[in-house]
């Protein structure tokens, strides 16, 4: 597991995730720690390395 930070795109606050580094190509939804708005999290890795990482607002 790698814990990644980024910031929310509803409340701009940073924040962190888990991703699990033995699957290669990620979709999902989790919510955010701070403001509870639901962040569509897109997250590419190669040989367990992070390569892609992106989040945007759900249906965006």
């Amino acid at each position: 597991m790698l814990e990644h930070f980024f910031q929310c795109p509803y409340c701009w606050e940073e924040i962190s995730m888990l991703l699990d580094t033995s699957v290669s190509s990620q979709i999902y939804v989790e919510d955010c720690e701070v403001c509870c708005n639901p962040i569509e999290v897109n997250a590419q890795f190669s040989n367990q390395e992070l390569m892609g990482f992106e989040v945007g607002e759900l249906g965006q």
